[in-house]
């Protein structure tokens, strides 16, 4: 019989708690829930790129809340990912100026490109693509948004590709602000 372990339940690295810590101090203590946003980015960016339940769970102990206030944020924002991504995560810009500007073909391509469809990640975990609301950049649409870089005007296949192999080039994300000494071991190579 082989020995079974239970799963280790999530943990933020130092550098990430002394982050949290420090976000803490923006708001009063009986208010710590309001750090909610950029505390599930910081998790995201801990657990290579997506809040499982577990994580979600470790953010609602961390702000001594109850896991479905965090469930609740994280389902409805589209900037939260609830399941594995690829490397990079590319949101599509679907709404009305993106559209007359060509959203859809750049969509189309994407896809055929990739090998991913919306909602997936390609067949070799490089790219996820998502659909997602106005990304307030209308007068370069179609755009699509990769961490926080816009690639804009995105109406030739030449514009996309560019895209493409400029995020295939990176090795690994940016460095985050709070990690002073590195990527955390969860996320070297992501």
């Amino acid at each position: 019989m082989e020995p079974t372990t239970a799963p280790t339940k999530p943990q933020f690295s130092p550098a990430a708690q002394a982050e949290i810590k420090r976000l803490l101090t923006h708001y009063p203590e009986d208010r710590s829930k309001s750090a909610l946003l950029p505390i599930l980015h910081i998790a995201q960016a801990e657990f290579g790129g997506w809040v499982s339940p577990e994580v979600q769970n470790l953010v609602a102990e961390t702000l001594n809340i109850k896991p479905i206030e965090v469930y609740e944020v994280s389902s409805f924002y589209t900037q939260y990912n609830l399941k594995p991504v690829g490397k990079h995560v590319l949101e599509i810009c679907r709404t009305g100026p993106c559209m007359l500007r060509g959203s859809d073909e750049l969509t189309e391509h994407l896809e055929r490109i990739t090998g991913a469809k919306v909602g997936g990640t390609s067949p070799d975990g490089t790219f996820t693509l998502k659909e997602v609301e106005c990304l307030a950049a209308c007068g370069f649409a179609p755009i699509v948004q990769v961490r926080e870089k816009y690639y804009e005007q995105l109406d030739t296949p030449e514009a996309v590709d560019a895209m493409l192999n400029e995020l295939k080039s990176l090795v690994h994300r940016p460095i985050l602000p709070w990690e002073e000494t590195g990527l955390p071991n969860s996320l070297k190579n992501y």
